[in-house]
C-alpha cells in the first residue's frame, strides 16, 4: 500500500489545525479599534476582518468545526498508517504521537504566533475565513438552532457591559505598554470618572467667595478687583446668602472711565444650582446659559459656595494657572515623614499621595480640611491633633474658624513613587 499519500493528508491536515487554531487566537485578540481604523481608511481587509468578528458566533462556530474535522481525519489517518507499521501496537504510539504533534505545531506554536501579530494575521486570512465560513454555512445553522435551544433552557444573565473600573484598567494596561503616555493616559482616566463628579466634591466655599454689595462706592470695588486679581465678582444684596449676578472686570473698568456712579448696568446674571448636581450636566448648562459662574445653594436657598468654569475644567486637564496666579502645592515635604498638607487637598489625592488605605466616599467630606474636622468632632484650634493610621496629624493653621493647613508626621518615610506625587 503506498502510504505517501496518506502522509502527504496527515501534513496538510496539521497545517489546517495550525491555521485554525492560529486563526482563532488572531481573531479574538485584536485590536478591534485599530482594525476599525483601518477599515475606515480604505483597508478592504481589515473592513472584511471587522465583518467576520462582529459575527462572532458564527465565525467560532466555524473554526471549531474546521480544527475537529482536520485533527479528527489526521488521527484516524495516522492510526491507520502506524497500525500497518506496528500492527496491534500502532494504535497506542499513533495516540501518543499525534497528541504531541498536534499539541506543538497544530496548538501551542501557532496560537503564540498569532497572539504576536494578530492584526495582521487577521488581515491575511480574513478571505479564506470567509470563504470556510460560506462553505460551512448549512453546518453554521444547524449549530445556530442549537444554541437557540440552549440559550431557551439556560438563561443567560444580562451583559453588564464595560463598567468604569474595566475602562480604567484598559488604560492602565495601555500606559504599561507603552500605547499612551502618561499624560495622555491621565486625560482620559479623568474623562473617565469625569462624570462621577458632583458639585460639591469641588466646590469653593462660602468662607473663601470675594463677592461685592450691589450698592457698594466704584473706588470699593475697584479696590477689590485690584486686590484679588480676579476677572469677574459676585455682587450681593444685603448679604452673601442672595447673590444677584457678577460683574467682569473689563466692563466695571469701561464705565469707571466713563464716570458711571454705579455699575448696576454691568452685573451678568450668573446660574443656581444645587452641591449634588454632576459636573458634566453643569458643564452643558453652563455653555447654554454663556456664564463663567455657578453659585451652589444649600437646602434653605443660601450660599454654600461657587464653581467657576474654570474649576470644571481643571477636573479634566489638572490645573490652570494664569500670569496672576501664584503656584501653590496642596502638599509640601518638609523632610522624609513630615508633610505640610493644605486644607483644600482633595481628600482623595491625601489618601492617595500617603498610602493609606481609605476610601474618600466613606467620610462626608471631599477635602482635607473638611476632614480634619470630622474626626475631631468639633472645631478645631491651631495644635489640636489626632492619630490616624499610626500617623500624628496636627492643625497648624486656621482662617475664619477653619483649618488653613495640617502638618502629618508619617510612621515611616513614603516609598518613592508616593513621594513624587507627593
Amino acid at each position: 500500500m503506498d502510504l505517501l499519500p496518506i502522509l502527504l493528508i496527515i501534513v496538510l491536515c496539521i497545517i489546517g489545525s495550525a491555521y485554525f487554531s492560529a486563526s482563532e487566537t488572531a481573531f479574538s485578540t485584536m485590536n478591534r479599534i485599530r482594525v476599525k481604523n483601518l477599515a475606515e481608511n480604505g483597508n478592504s481587509r481589515a473592513a472584511l476582518a471587522l465583518k467576520l468578528v462582529e459575527n462572532y458566533d458564527k465565525l467560532i462556530s466555524t473554526i471549531l468545526i474546521g480544527n475537529n474535522i482536520v485533527n479528527i481525519a489526521s488521527s484516524s489517518l495516522a492510526t491507520v498508517v502506524f497500525t500497518l507499521w506496528l500492527a496491534d501496537a500502532g494504535v497506542s504510539v499513533s495516540t501518543a504521537v499525534m497528541t504531541v504533534v498536534v499539541l506543538i505545531f497544530g496548538e501551542i506554536s501557532p496560537k503564540a504566533l498569532a497572539k504576536e501579530s494578530a492584526e495582521s494575521f487577521a488581515l491575511a486570512t480574513a478571505p479564506l475565513m470567509n470563504a470556510i465560513m460560506i462553505l460551512l454555512t448549512p453546518l453554521n445553522f444547524l449549530f445556530s438552532l442549537w444554541r437557540k435551544l440552549l440559550d431557551k433552557v439556560f438563561k443567560k444573565s444580562a451583559d453588564p457591559g464595560i463598567t468604569t473600573e474595566e475602562l480604567i484598567t484598559m488604560v492602565d494596561e495601555a500606559q504599561n505598554e507603552g500605547g499612551i503616555d502618561e499624560h495622555n493616559g491621565n486625560l482620559i482616566r479623568s474623562a473617565i470618572e469625569f462624570d462621577d463628579l458632583d458639585a460639591k466634591d469641588i466646590i469653593t466655599p462660602r468662607v473663601d467667595v470675594v463677592a461685592v454689595e450691589k450698592g457698594a462706592p466704584m473706588q470699593e470695588v475697584a479696590d477689590v478687583f485690584m486686590e484679588n486679581t480676579y476677572s469677574r465678582l459676585l455682587v450681593y444684596e444685603d448679604d452673601i446668602d442672595n447673590i444677584v449676578g457678577m460683574i467682569h472686570e473689563k466692563d466695571f473698568f469701561t464705565i469707571l472711565n466713563r464716570g458711571a456712579q454705579d455699575f448696576a448696568s454691568a452685573i451678568k446674571p450668573v446660574i443656581y444650582i444645587s452641591g449634588g448636581m454632576k459636573i458634566s450636566e453643569l458643564l452643558r448648562l453652563i455653555q447654554q446659559s454663556h456664564t463663567h459662574i455657578a453659585v451652589v445653594v444649600d437646602e434653605f436657598g443660601g450660599t454654600k459656595g461657587i464653581l467657576t468654569l474654570e474649576d470644571i475644567l481643571e477636573q479634566l486637564v489638572g490645573n490652570i494657572w494664569d500670569e496672576h496666579d501664584v503656584v501653590e502645592h496642596d502638599i509640601k515635604e518638609l523632610n522624609e515623614t513630615t508633610y505640610i498638607v493644605s486644607s483644600s487637598c482633595s481628600l482623595d489625592d491625601f489618601f492617595e499621595a500617603f498610602s493609606f488605605s481609605e476610601d474618600a466616599d466613606d467620610y462626608d467630606s471631599v477635602t482635607v480640611g473638611g476632614w480634619v474636622m470630622e474626626k475631631l468632632g468639633e472645631v478645631p484650634e491651631v495644635g489640636s491633633h489626632f492619630v490616624f493610621h499610626d500617623s500624628e496629624v496636627y492643625v497648624v493653621s486656621m482662617e475664619k474658624r477653619h483649618v488653613k493647613e495640617i502638618r502629618i508626621h508619617l510612621s515611616k518615610p513614603l516609598s518613592s513613587k508616593n513621594q513624587a506625587e507627593a
